[in-house]
């Protein structure tokens, strides 16, 4: 399945790539805003070329009984990805801690000016599971997650902007 999520965010589009890799507002928006478990970015290093950026994670979700009953009470992720800085984009992967030969969820980020001094961010999802009889349910749930995710990391990023946490 694939998908695309698109979002204002109430700054240009280099204020919201700073703040994309701004290891204070990640960990504030994925732990207070997002209610993660645990976040914990692992790895971030930058090169002339390309930031590359590891970040482990257990995500709050609610998922259906059978799935819940096939990945375990304890679903966490690694994502890792790799920002391009000439396109200006984002790709990453997360690898599941479970069944990760059989979920494949990536993406790719980038970000285009909007009006006032506004950008979008536009986010090109694929969520795949290739498992019997219920790939077609995690997909579903995968979705769901990505786009109540990134709404709500959209209005965590807009208020970080207007209490003026820019830095």
């Amino acid at each position: 399945m694939k998908f695309t999520l698109t979002h204002e965010i109430d700054c240009d589009v280099d204020t919201f790539w700073k703040l994309f890799f701004d290891r204070e507002m990640n960990e504030e928006m994925y732990r207070k805003a997002l209610s993660f478990p645990s976040y914990e970015i692992v790895e971030q290093r930058d090169n002339p070329t390309e930031l590359i950026r590891k970040v482990r994670a257990q995500p709050k979700i609610e998922l259906p009984g059978a799935i819940q009953r096939l990945v375990g009470g304890s679903f966490s992720y690694t994502e890792e990805g790799t920002f391009d800085k000439t396109t200006k984009t984002w790709r990453w992967r997360m690898i599941p801690s479970t069944m990760a030969d059989k979920i494949n969820n990536q993406g790719i980020i980038r970000c285009e000016p909007g009006t006032s001094g506004k950008c979008r961010r536009i986010s090109d999802i694929t969520a795949e599971a290739k498992v019997f009889g219920l790939g077609g349910m995690i997909e579903g749930t995968a979705e769901k997650g990505f786009r109540s995710g990134y709404d709500d990391s959209a209005k965590f990023m807009n208020k970080w902007i207007a209490d003026g946490r820019v830095k």
